[in-house]
């Protein structure tokens, strides 16, 4: 009944982690991100977009 559809976006890994910060592998991981080039669909949610927002030179978005 009251329930809203989050925005769905698509991530991917596009820079390695090889070199970046602890945090910043443990985010991607998070994320569901495991090798270069894969890709995940979440919603966006402050929590998703904050993830994003710390590992943002090493991934791509786009809203699905």
């Amino acid at each position: 009944m009251g329930l809203k559809m989050e925005k769905q976006i698509r991530i991917e890994l596009v820079k390695s982690v090889v070199g970046s910060l602890p945090k910043q592998r443990k985010t991607v991981k998070a994320l569901g991100l495991k090798k270069l080039h894969s890709t995940v669909d979440q919603e966006a949610n402050p929590v998703i977009m904050g993830m994003v927002r710390v590992v943002e030179h090493m991934v791509k978005v786009e809203e699905i």
